[in-house]
């Protein structure tokens, strides 16, 4: 039997492993489903069609799988999917699609810091990072080692890339490609070095970055110039990921501003 407080009520439908444990006066309705080793901390509500990994740690007043906040979700069945190893902080939301049998995915070890949200049918992939009141916006994409520095907002269908980082208080409404530090609104400034150190990525690698972010925000051509630009430089997986990306953006992506001083802030001596 899980390991469940006398005071959390728990749907006797609600499928939770023997291992699982729940605090005080969580609630856990009928369709939830819990795997093993997962700790619930106390005034958690997990709720909707909602489908928890593994050792997944669940902290004080979170909401996991609640109905989305969009004026056409009519009530219908739709789903929130969690990996392995993530750790929602105190008050964190994730909200269920949108759409009928839509799915709101958060994938393996991320971090999800106190009072961020996930709005409905986002997909988080792995080791994302959102900080405290980080919210990220309906049908938002992130992929792996993003990070969201604190009170960072994100319009509805961007998608981040790889290793990107926002630091507090950005905000953009197109997708941020991968490596790249965004501040204020839209304005990519540097590259996430550290982030690209932390990651182990080599040195002739990070150089390739670098050359990349001048070509695409230092160097005064369009994004389809920039790109033929890209495509000529010495093949590595992390630029073909990075010239994917901004391939497929159907929104366009952020760009840099006129002030070239933070460059050097985010890239190496």
């Amino acid at each position: 039997m899980a390991m469940i407080h006398p005071t959390a009520i728990v749907h006797s439908k609600a499928q939770l492993d023997s291992s699982v444990g729940v605090g005080p006066f969580a609630l856990i309705d009928e369709h939830v489903k819990v795997g093993p080793r997962t700790k619930i901390a106390a005034h958690a509500w997990l709720t909707g069609w909602t489908e928890i990994g593994p050792e997944n740690r669940i902290g004080h007043g979170v909401v996991i799988g609640a109905e989305p906040q969009d004026t056409h979700f009519k009530g219908h069945r739709s789903y929130v999917r969690v990996g392995k190893g993530n750790l929602f902080r105190e008050y964190a939301t994730v909200h269920r699609g949108s759409q009928e049998d839509s799915t709101t995915v958060i994938g393996d070890e991320n971090f999800l810091m106190i009072n961020s949200h996930v709005a409905h049918n986002c997909v988080l992939a792995n080791r994302v990072v959102l900080a405290n009141g980080a919210l990220l916006a309906g049908h938002v994409e992130i992929e792996d080692g993003a990070f969201l520095s604190g009170n960072c907002v994100v319009h509805q269908f961007v998608r981040i890339g790889t290793l990107a980082l926002l630091p507090g208080g950005a905000r953009v409404n197109k997708d941020v490609p991968p490596y790249m530090m965004v501040y204020h609104t839209n304005d990519i400034g540097a590259i996430n070095v550290v982030g690209l150190r932390r990651a182990g990525f080599t040195q002739p690698t990070r150089q390739k970055i670098r050359d990349a972010y001048r070509i695409l925000f230092r160097s005064g051509l369009n994004t389809k110039q920039a790109v033929a630009a890209l495509k000529k430089i010495d093949r590595d997986p992390a630029i073909d990921h990075l010239i994917r990306f901004v391939e497929s953006s159907k929104r366009g992506i952020c760009k840099g501003s006129a002030n070239e001083e933070r460059e050097e802030t985010g890239l190496e001596s």
